[in-house]
């Protein structure tokens, strides 16, 4: 059948032919990752201009396709799977998981309901089992995927509202209600704040907790946080706790937390998402300490576990909670299987779910658990070694402590103002950045600004950290830098 035709595909034949130069591509873009500038050159609006204006009226040969993205969209990309990549929480996508979302788009299936995607479902049941018993993790904790951390976040936080006794906010909304107080560190990320906005808490409903000397959660702090609010006629109700944060991967006191959440009644929520994958090495399980005692947990298998985006694992010890906050079943989608099997739509705000568990199945299974705990140990290794270059080089100094994979630091230009410090230091990570051979983010930590180098890409090799080191350097060494 001709492509467009009614009622029909492309010619299959075609897509076998177009399929297998797909993948030959896909095959030179892993093997050679740094054939293109890790950042992109582009400016906004390049690629706009360059796209047509309207739609095609009829059919295109799918030959044109691919040609279209290495001119058009190659450029445009900022390669997150270029080992040069040290941005954010650097991730990567991987061969047995590119073949997963290639059968999870050609399965196609809707994993809302158990009927709907019965090896969906219960794929996803028993490999968050899996991932469960790799991160060391109680038995009773039920798992189900969400897209990211903030959609996790936001669940978590759903359910902890459900449960204040007497609120039914489910029911009633929040007019009239007693105002709620939700708490996380100052270092919290962002998606802890924004659950707030969007439950209907509001910005005035979060309060930040100050942090210790190395930016922890300050528990002291906490519970006076709590004792001033109940004082106020405030209703406090969840507390989320932070094992590596965005800025620094500082690990809060979680069994400490964990006493004051258990004293207060409220709900502890734990953000794993990047430091959770860390627990798969034995000896870097001190990250998910006190986890256990948590109401819900987060972790990211897209940030340091070599799926690509988007997978993001809640797990909870109190899933009828959650199931409570969402479930919302019309006639249309009742079934005779709810009573006995999981309906995963009931567990986050999205009916329609993707066959996500496949590409974390197949990752789990081609590394094998010590094949993942390996890479990660390498790569808190790496930049360890990366901390050790500057502790013993002048022209920098570290900002903050470095219990996994990231490194907070900041050239030295004596003889400026702070202002002008941190002007440089920016200047310093734009110039690397330009290079193309390396990509840094930055930072406030104390009201300076910080840069970052996060390793978590498969393909980064100690070559590429000493390489980065290199181009900070000589790049800070152009702008001023001196120890004195």
């Amino acid at each position: 059948m001709r492509p467009g035709a009614a009622g029909g595909d492309i010619d299959l034949e075609a897509f076998r032919r177009e399929g297998l130069r797909f993948v030959d591509w896909v095959v030179r873009y892993l093997g050679e990752p740094e054939r293109y500038p890790v950042l992109s050159r582009l400016r906004p609006g390049d690629v706009t201009a360059a796209l047509p204006k309207r739609p095609p009226v009829g059919p295109e040969p799918i030959e044109l396709l691919l040609p279209d993205v290495e001119r058009l969209i190659v450029p445009g990309l900022t390669h997150w799977n270029h080992p040069g990549f040290f941005a954010y929480f650097a991730n990567s996508s991987t061969a047995p998981a590119i073949l997963g979302e290639l059968l999870s788009a050609a399965f196609n299936p809707n994993a809302m309901l158990w009927r709907t995607a019965p090896a969906a479902t219960e794929l996803e049941l028993v490999v968050l089992d899996w991932l469960r018993q790799m991160l060391g993790l109680p038995e009773k904790l039920f798992g189900v995927i969400q897209d990211t951390a903030s959609a996790s976040t936001l669940v978590a936080l759903a359910a902890a509202r459900e449960a204040v006794p007497g609120l039914n906010a489910r029911q009633r909304g929040l007019s009239g209600a007693p105002r709620l107080r939700m708490y996380a560190s100052e270092q919290a990320h962002s998606s802890v704040e924004k659950a707030g906005i969007v439950l209907g808490i509001g910005r005035e409903g979060f309060r930040a907790i100050r942090c210790d000397a190395e930016f922890r959660m300050d528990v002291g702090a906490l519970a006076q946080a709590i004792a001033e609010d109940r004082a106020a006629g405030l209703l406090p109700f969840a507390v989320t706790a932070t094992t590596g944060t965005t800025s620094t991967t500082a690990i809060d006191p979680v069994p400490a937390i964990a006493d004051v959440c258990a004293r207060e009644g409220l709900w502890l929520h734990v953000d794993a998402a990047y430091g959770g994958a860390a627990a798969v090495a034995p000896e870097l399980r001190f990250v998910l300490d006190g986890a256990e005692r948590a109401d819900s947990i987060v972790m990211n298998p897209h940030k340091w576990m070599f799926v690509p985006i988007d997978l993001s694992v809640l797990y909870t010890r109190r899933p009828e909670v959650v199931k409570a906050a969402f479930s919302l079943v019309p006639d249309y989608l009742r079934t005779p299987e709810e009573d006995i099997a999981p309906n995963l739509m009931d567990y986050g705000v999205s009916l329609g779910r993707r066959f996500r568990a496949l590409k974390l199945w197949f990752v789990i299974r081609a590394f094998g658990v010590e094949g993942i705990a390996d890479r990660i140990r390498e790569h808190v290794r790496l930049a360890q070694l990366f901390r050790s270059w500057l502790e013993t080089d002048a022209l920098f100094e570290v900002a903050a402590p470095s219990p996994l994979s990231v490194v907070c630091f900041r050239l030295r230009f004596a003889g400026v103002t702070a202002e002008e410090a941190d002007r440089r230091n920016e200047a310093t990570a734009d110039a690397v950045n330009a290079t193309g051979e390396a990509y840094l983010s930055a930072t406030k930590l104390d009201r300076r600004t910080t840069l970052r180098l996060a390793v978590g890409n498969v393909r980064t090799e100690e070559h590429h950290v000493r390489r980065a080191y290199e181009l900070l350097r000589e790049a800070g060494l152009r702008l001023g830098a001196c120890a004195a």
